[in-house]
């Protein structure tokens, strides 16, 4: 029996993003139509201080989100588009831009599908320790981009019950701020549902 096969594609829309059709012959011979947003690679990055056990988010307006809950923003960790070859590189420009952060040494977490279903966003994830020095720049995004970023330093200790309590809703985030709590759990110990309960 022959595997899975791409048996056309068809560009539906091309603006920022891109909407493909898709015709799959499946192994036992069945042909499927599917429509997927082609958005390539993407970074992004949990910069966190570890001495005063802070984190830095950004807090910006996202239309789907808007359209489907009504809500004007989400906080998030920074992120964007692989404009280049390099994630790590990516990932350093996005914290500069973004929450005006110099970010020297990336932890990599993963790259990871956003949405297998409906996008081929593969996105690669990074922790990333920073001191208060490091902060070079205003951040807020790219002004010709209108992304009217607002970036958002926070205790670690709010993180955990953010996410705790169902309100971290940016998945990435959360993925990052788990991420954290298992690599370096001792940034949490104080300020944790886990801590209050012991």
């Amino acid at each position: 029996m022959a595997g899975h096969r791409i048996l056309g594609v068809e560009t539906l829309h091309e603006g920022w993003g891109k909407l493909l059709l898709l015709r799959i012959e499946l192994p036992d011979g069945h042909v499927l139509k599917r429509e997927v947003e082609d958005h390539g690679a993407a970074v992004a990055v949990l910069p966190y201080d570890p001495e005063r056990r802070l984190a830095v988010l950004v807090r910006q307006f996202r239309a789907p989100v808007f359209h489907a809950a009504g809500k004007a923003d989400v906080l998030e960790a920074p992120a964007g588009m692989l404009d280049e070859d390099d994630p790590e590189m990516c990932a350093r420009r996005e914290a500069g831009e973004e929450v005006g952060l110099t970010l020297r040494d990336l932890e990599p977490v993963g790259a990871v599908w956003t949405m297998p279903g409906v996008s081929t966003e593969h996105m690669h994830l990074f922790l990333a320790p920073y001191a208060a020095a490091d902060r070079t720049g205003e951040g807020g995004g790219l002004a010709e981009e209108h992304e009217n970023i607002t970036a958002v330093e926070m205790p670690l200790a709010q993180l955990v019950e953010m996410a705790e309590g169902g309100t971290l809703d940016d998945l990435k985030t959360l993925a990052l701020v788990q991420a954290l709590r298992l690599r370096r759990p001792e940034l949490f110990a104080e300020g944790s549902k886990a801590a209050r309960e012991s």
